[in-house]
This record gives structure tokens, sequence and C-alpha cells, in this order.
């Protein structure tokens, strides 16, 4: 799975290269760039298109997977399910519980999970077919980009498309494949954040409605000294276990990505 995010790594840099130029002053030839990356990194140097050896394959990956958190947090649905587990522990008022670790690697592997139909159109679109020889390098980063292009134009919000499009000065777009990465990836991170924040608002005001109930029975009784989330956690604790919170949680999280 590394291997496939490290190649996914690689496939949105240079898929990214055509919608930058857009915008640019200078327009590069991106067939161009993509043939004498391929030449520069066959593995013969006479210029024949001899497929990458293993170990070039294995020292481009490992160079990869600088890019594989930045890949992870704004690509992907990572986001929204750190961001929403984040505000559910602080709604329990626990402190350090789940510990951080935990809720990462819980997001973790809940983003395999959702990302895993993307990820195989990936494999199958381009990256078998690349390493079999059946596809040059250039048309391996289009067919994986369209995948994680498809992939972030579903969870985009088109106010927020909208915004960063005017903001680049490039107007409508006739097509949704014609959207650049360079105006999708922001509009994607910022639907995230807003889908991320409602979605936690919404696992929020059950428990402060306890807390408000505990606060209210306690000044009543005159205790001002004793504090009202020592009552209120066994409370919160017991209502998520009944509702049987972490599988409601994370049914919820993985259905909102449709």
């Amino acid at each position: 799975m590394l291997g496939l995010l490290g190649v996914a790594a690689l496939t949105m840099f240079f898929a990214s290269q055509p919608a930058l130029a857009a915008v640019s002053v200078v327009e590069p030839d991106a067939a161009g760039i993509g043939s004498a990356i391929e030449r520069a990194l066959s593995a013969d140097g006479a210029g024949e298109d001899t497929p990458l050896s293993f170990s070039i394959q294995l020292l481009l990956l490992m160079s990869l997977l600088t890019l594989l958190p930045s890949i992870v947090l704004m690509m992907t649905s990572f986001l929204r399910i750190l961001i929403v587990l984040s505000i559910l522990r602080q709604a329990l008022g626990l402190q350090g519980s789940p510990p951080t670790q935990v809720l990462v690697g819980l997001s973790l592997f809940l983003s395999l999970f959702i990302m895993a139909p993307t990820l195989d159109m990936v494999n199958t679109a381009a990256i078998e077919p690349y390493s079999s020889g059946a596809l040059e390098a250039d048309a391996a980063i289009a067919a994986a980009g369209e995948a994680f292009h498809e992939f972030m134009l579903r969870q985009t919000r088109e106010a927020n498309l909208m915004m960063f499009a005017d903001i680049a000065g490039v107007g409508q777009f006739e097509n949704a494949k014609d959207i650049p990465f360079s105006i999708l990836l922001p509009s994607f991170v910022t639907s995230e954040l807003e889908t991320a924040f409602q979605i936690g608002f919404m696992i929020f005001l059950p428990f402060l409605v306890i807390d408000l109930v505990v606060a209210s029975v306690l000044m009543s009784l005159g205790m001002m000294m004793l504090s009202p989330t020592i009552i209120s956690l066994p409370f919160k604790l017991l209502l998520f276990v009944l509702v049987d919170g972490w599988s409601l949680l994370m049914g919820s999280l993985a259905m909102s990505f449709g």
C-alpha cells in the first residue's frame, strides 16, 4: 500500500504540471518534459526505451516517501476523519485517551478503507500497465491523475471551486475534467475542513447538554467547588457506550464519502 501511495505522489506531482502551466506566463511542453524524464530515468543510458530497473524504482520510491505525509493529509479522506475524532475526544472531556497515536492510526486505516477503490483504480489503470510496458510514462501519469481527480471532485463543494477559480481568474469550466489540480486541491481541503467541523458540531451537542445539566444540578446543590467535568465524564462515557458510538461514528464517516 505504501508503494501505491508513493507512486501516487509522483503521479499527482507530474499531473499537476499542465495545470500549473496553464496559469504561468511561459507554457512548457508537458509532453517534452515527460519524455525527457523518461529518458533520464531509463535503465539504459544509450537512449533506448527500456523499463526502469528495480534499483532505480526502489530509489525513486524511497525519495517519494518524504511526500507521503502531505499526500495523506491533503489529498485523501484522512483530514476529515482526524479532525472529527479529535473533536470527539474533546467533547468527551478526555485529555489523552484515546492517545493521539491511536487516533492517527485509526484515521489512517479508515482512510485506506475509504480510498481503496481509488487506489485500485490507480493500480489497474496506471501502475500495472506501466510496469508491464503497456503504457508510456505520460499516459500512466494521466490515467492515475484522473482517478484522484475524480475522488477529490466528488468531495469538493461547488462554492469553494468557484471561489478559487475566481481568485485565479480562470472563470467557468466547461467540463469537470478541465479543473486543474492547482484549483481543485485548495478547494478540496477547504471543503473537507468545512465538512469536518459540521460533523464535529453535531457530535459535540449531546455532550454539551450533559455538561449543562450537570453544572446546573451542582450549582443548585451549592457544590461550587466540585468540577462539573468530573461528574459529567461518566455520563458522557455511558451515553457513548449505550449508543454504540464507535461503530456509529466510523460507519457515518465512511458513508459521508459516498
